[in-house]
C-alpha cells in the first residue's frame, strides 16, 4: 500500500513538473510577443511624433491658414487689444 501511494505521488510530481515547464514556456512566448508589439508601437509613436512636428511647423500652419482657410494678416488699424479684467 505504501509503495503504490509513493508511486502515485512520484507520478503526480512528474506531471506537475511537465505542466509547470509548459506554462513557463507559454508565458515566455507571450512575453516575447508582447515585447515585439511594444517595440513596434514605440517605432510607430516616434514616426507619429515626427509627422506631428512636420505638420505643426509655423510655415505649414501659415500655408494652410492662407490657402484652405483664406485667412490674412490683419492691418494694424484692424487689430484690437482686449484686456481681461480680474
Amino acid at each position: 500500500m505504501g509503495f503504490a501511494a509513493l508511486w502515485c505521488l512520484l507520478f503526480a510530481s512528474a506531471i506537475a513538473v511537465v505542466w509547470s515547464k509548459h506554462q513557463a514556456r507559454s508565458l515566455f512566448i507571450q512575453l516575447q510577443s508582447l515585447n515585439a508589439e511594444r517595440d513596434a508601437l514605440d517605432i510607430e509613436w516616434g514616426q507619429l511624433k515626427l509627422e506631428q512636428s512636420a505638420w505643426s511647423t509655423h510655415g505649414r500652419v501659415e500655408q494652410t491658414a492662407r490657402g484652405a482657410l483664406r485667412m490674412i494678416i490683419p492691418r494694424p488699424d484692424e487689430v484690437r487689444i482686449v484686456k481681461r479684467e480680474e
